[in-house]
């Protein structure tokens, strides 16, 4: 054969097994095809790009394909404001859907000026490597160690430390994107509705005496609060108050006057923790309080 006629072939056979492949793939397209409904993009588009997980999907592209197909509302996005959910909403036809707003609670209340610490901390500054060594500085083993983790870690800046290093959830910024809950190594921090105003601030599990002794504002497992609260709603485990609310959503502030450690609070929008009239009123020390073996 000669070179031209070589070359003649090899073009054919490259031209023959190009067409035949097109023709696989047109094919394969066709059988294989899914469609998207274009109104997808729309409402991705419509929504803030936060990908925070609120809403109970990974990230705003999936929440928009739920909602274009009914599995989910458009009131779930706590991120957008108002008129974009409404927006939302008329475009696809839909009902807004009445969701609470959920929001970040902190169960401690334990800042330097009350909580005592056992040791003098030195290194990275943060609350998972302060954790590492012997579970950190402070005397309670379940208190929050000040360092700011979730505060870092927070993309909508919902979190900022007080004076007393302890965190502070602004409730009108939080997501309740979860972020931090993840990053504390206390497991300090949980999502509840914004209507559970009656909180614990306290995860200390030890006895009277014992809790006392590493912090003033402790739960002491008096029992008060569960006397005084709605039938139910209140319950001691071991020797710390927990809040049922989906035994009695009845949740009352009388439940706070009597504490006398001010560990169970209401978190008033405006003014924030609220103790009870017979909470022993604290002296707001600016440092630390001294080490105690």
């Amino acid at each position: 054969m000669t070179p031209l006629a070589s070359i003649v072939t090899a073009g054919l056979f490259m031209g023959g097994l190009g067409t035949a492949l097109a023709i696989v793939l047109a094919l394969a397209n066709r059988r294989l095809f899914v469609y998207e409904d274009p109104r997808i993009d729309v409402v991705e588009e419509m929504l803030p790009h936060a990908n925070c997980g609120a809403c109970g999907q990974p990230g705003c592209r999936p929440f928009a394909e739920a909602l274009v197909t009914g599995g989910s509302d458009p009131g779930l996005c706590t991120v957008s404001p108002g008129e974009m959910t409404q927006a939302i909403a008329d475009y696809l036809g839909v009902a807004v859907g009445e969701h609470e707003k959920r929001v970040a609670r902190l169960a401690c209340a334990g800042g330097n000026h009350v909580a005592r610490t056992r040791a003098l901390y030195q290194g990275l500054e943060s609350c998972r490597a302060a954790a590492l060594v012997s579970g950190g500085q402070r005397r309670c083993a379940w208190g929050c160690l000040g360092f700011g983790d979730c505060a870092a870690v927070c993309d909508f800046d919902a979190i900022t430390l007080n004076r007393f290093s302890l965190p502070v959830v602004d409730e009108s910024k939080c997501t309740a994107c979860e972020d931090c809950v993840e990053v504390c190594p206390k497991d300090l921090f949980s999502i509840q509705p914004i209507s559970h105003r009656l909180w614990i601030a306290c995860k200390n599990q030890d006895a009277k005496a014992e809790a006392e002794a590493v912090c003033e504002v402790t739960c002491n497992g008096c029992g008060r609060c569960v006397t005084d609260a709605p039938e139910g709603l209140i319950a001691l485990d071991g020797n710390l108050a927990s809040i049922d609310y989906t035994k009695n959503a009845l949740a009352s502030r009388v439940a706070i006057e009597r504490c006398p450690t001010g560990a169970i609070v209401w978190l008033d929008s405006r003014a924030g923790p609220v103790k009870g009239s017979s909470a022993k009123k604290k002296t707001e020390r600016r440092e630390p309080l001294p080490t105690h073996g």
